[in-house]
C-alpha cells in the first residue's frame, strides 16, 4: 500500500514525559523522548509499503531530527494534543488523496519493522481499520484508517475501546493486532523499568543502559548531578 503515509505527533520536548519527572531530571526526559522518536522513525523508514512519512511539531530538535529521516513537518495541529495534532495529520493526508494513515506516538521505541509490516498486512482494503492495543489493552498505540479520516480518533489512556466503537458507530469491522513491541509506550516509571528490563537496543536503550536506571531508586532523578 505505497499510498499509505505514517504520522507521528510530538509535542515539545520540554513537556514531555513529566510522569517520568519522580525518575528523570528534565534534560534526560527530553534525551529520552528524542532517542525513542529516532528509534520510531528508524523502523518506519525501514518498512517497506509506506509512502511517506509526516510529523506533527513544533519543537525545533524535533523537526531536525525528523527532517533527518526524510520526514514532511506539520505544524497545524502540533499545539492541539496528541488528538489534535493527529487529526490535522488526517485532514492534511485526506485532502491530498493520500490511500490511508497510519499513526503512532514517538514514545514506542521497542517497535520494529517486522510489527509495522504485520501491522500493514492486517489491514482490509478501505474503508477499514486497523488497531494495535498498548499493553494493558487500554491505550491505542497504533492505528491504522484508510482514507485517512475514516475514523475521529479521540486517544488517551482509555481509548482503545472507544476506538474500536468508533470504527463499527462508522460501519466497519476493526482489525486488532497485537504486538509487543508496539505495545510497551514509555510514559511512567513502570513502563520505563519493564522497558529496562528487556534486552536493551536502539538509542534508547544505550541511554537507558548508559544511565543505569537503577541509580534512580536510590536518591536523586537520573541526569541530576547536584551534589
Amino acid at each position: 500500500m505505497s499510498n499509505l503515509w505514517a504520522a507521528v505527533p510530538v509535542k515539545e520536548l520540554d513537556l514531555a514525559k513529566q510522569r517520568l519527572a519522580p525518575l528523570l531530571a528534565p534534560p534526560l526526559r527530553r534525551e529520552l523522548m528524542l532517542a525513542m522518536l529516532e528509534d520510531v522513525l528508524a523502523a518506519l523508514v525501514a518498512t517497506p509499503g509506506l509512502g511517506g512519512l509526516v510529523i506533527v511539531t513544533v519543537d525545533r530538535e524535533a523537526e531536525r531530527l525528523a527532517l533527518r529521516y526524510g520526514a514532511r513537518l506539520l505544524a497545524d495541529g502540533a499545539r492541539d494534543g496528541h488528538s489534535g495534532a493527529v487529526a490535522a495529520a488526517a485532514r492534511l493526508l485526506a485532502a491530498e488523496g493520500r490511500a490511508g494513515m497510519l499513526t503512532l506516538p514517538g514514545d514506542v521505541p521497542r517497535v520494529t519493522p517486522t510489527e509495522i509490516a504485520d501491522l500493514i498486512a492486517a489491514h482490509r482494503p478501505a474503508p477499514s481499520f486497523t488497531i494495535a492495543p498498548s499493553r494493558d489493552e487500554r491505550g491505542s498505540n497504533a492505528v491504522i484508517c484508510s482514507p485517512p479520516d475514516a475514523v475521529p480518533l479521540r486517544f488517551g489512556e482509555d481509548s482503545f475501546f472507544p476506538h474500536v466503537r468508533a470504527a463499527e458507530a462508522r460501519g466497519l469491522r476493526p482489525t486488532v493486532r497485537r504486538l509487543p513491541g508496539l505495545a510497551l509506550d514509555i510514559d511512567t516509571p513502570e513502563d520505563l523499568a519493564a522497558f529496562a528490563a528487556l534486552p536493551l537496543r536502539g538509542r534508547a536503550g544505550a541511554l537507558v543502559a548508559e544511565n543505569a536506571i537503577v541509580r534512580a531508586r536510590r536518591g536523586a532523578p537520573l541526569g541530576d548531578h547536584r551534589p
